[in-house]
């Protein structure tokens, strides 16, 4: 008879020993700013405090809102560090105030922001890792614009570049995610009682970055975000049971990218399929003679290890470009390929051949995903 479970492994049992040790993060996510994040942390914060936990605050950013800072009362407060840049005086989360302090609990607030000049650690999500390796857990809140896979979707339906970011691996790090949803109306309507921003800024909020549509589109997004992210832990905790084998497990997904503006499009792309399938994904680059652009191949290489694929280069040798990536999907037994639109004139291809045609041609079991410049 089958056993329904199997036995962990020694390095398995060794990843929860380790993450026993850790700290817990604990993430509130949003569809857009306003809300009520912060607001439901602290109002959590205080529950929790009653229950007997040690609670802190390590940096909270109000912006002015009256609800968000009656709701701090007399929970602690570790001091800010101060930072001086170029004559000026900056306060960012005091990492190791923290740590000394030691809490069972330490509130973060805005999980993207971008550290001053002169700090440990240039991004706040970093100084987050370091208080949970030191044992402290974390309460922290992002909107869903700043993860980084969703910044092409959120540039696409709002027209607003989001230049502060969170690697996607924070949100799987996580422990427990908790979405803080409002409808759109609801949000507006706080927006026109100045509840989110001063009256000066009112108008400009509501016909630009939070219309309707664009709420709609974002709240959408978030749901569905979490929605995959419950997904994929389901399917990582059966598959360390040895319950089963999870949907998508042989699925491979090869991204082709060459010095267009759309590369790094591509690679967020092709990443968000490889999480919803639950596949292995890997980036190619086939190097042309003459091509000195090392720093943006630097650059893929970056995103490539950040979400976690496998980058590949090849020199351009005698045999087609089109004939070199099918070689890399037998090797690799690559079943999607994501894509740009070729950059061949009409003639060319006629001349040459379509690098699509070819493709397709000689892989008939493999799914090619041609994406827009656009």
């Amino acid at each position: 008879m089958n056993e329904k479970y199997r036995r962990m492994t020694p390095e398995e049992i060794l990843r929860k020993i380790e993450k026993m040790q850790k700290g817990r993060l604990k993430i509130y996510v949003g569809a857009a700013p306003g809300v009520g994040k912060t607001f439901h942390m602290l109002r959590d914060a205080h529950d929790v405090r009653e229950k007997g936990i040690d609670i802190v605050i390590g940096i909270v950013e109000t912006h002015g809102r009256v609800e968000t800072e009656a709701e701090i009362k007399d929970l602690e407060i570790i001091p800010r560090k101060k930072i001086y840049y170029k004559g000026k005086e900056f306060t960012e989360l005091d990492v190791d105030a923290v740590i000394r302090r030691n809490p069972d609990v330490v509130i973060v607030d805005e999980l993207a922001h971008t550290n001053a000049p002169g700090s440990k650690n240039k991004k706040r999500y970093q100084d987050v890792q370091d208080i949970l390796q030191a044992g402290i857990h974390v309460w922290t809140a992002m909107n869903i614009q700043h993860l980084e896979s969703v910044r092409d979707i959120v540039e696409q339906v709002t027209g607003v570049q989001v230049n502060e970011r969170v690697p996607d691996f924070i949100l799987r790090e996580a422990d427990e995610i908790e979405v803080v949803d409002i409808t759109p109306e609801a949000l507006r309507e706080r927006i026109k009682e100045g509840k989110v921003y001063g009256k000066e800024k009112i108008e400009q909020a509501l016909h630009h970055f939070f219309r309707k549509g664009n709420l709609v589109a974002l709240r959408e997004l978030t749901l569905r975000e979490v929605a995959d992210d419950i997904e994929m832990r389901l399917e990582k905790e059966r598959k360390e049971q040895g319950i089963d084998e999870p949907t998508g497990i042989h699925e491979k997904i090869l991204v082709c990218v060459n010095y267009r503006p759309n590369a790094e499009k591509l690679i967020r792309r092709g990443w968000r399929i490889a999480q919803r399938l639950n596949a292995a994904l890997y980036i190619l680059h086939i190097k042309q003679k003459g091509e000195l652009s090392e720093r943006t191949i630097a650059e893929w290489e970056k995103m490539a290890k950040q979400f976690g694929a496998t980058f590949l280069i090849r020199e351009a040798a005698s045999r087609r470009v089109a004939h070199q990536i099918v070689d890399v999907c037998r090797e690799y037994k690559i079943t999607q390929i994501v894509m740009g639109m070729s950059a061949r004139t009409r003639w060319e291809e006629i001349w040459k051949g379509s690098l699509i045609n070819v493709i397709m041609q000689q892989l008939k079991h493999v799914d090619v995903l041609v994406v827009s410049d656009r």
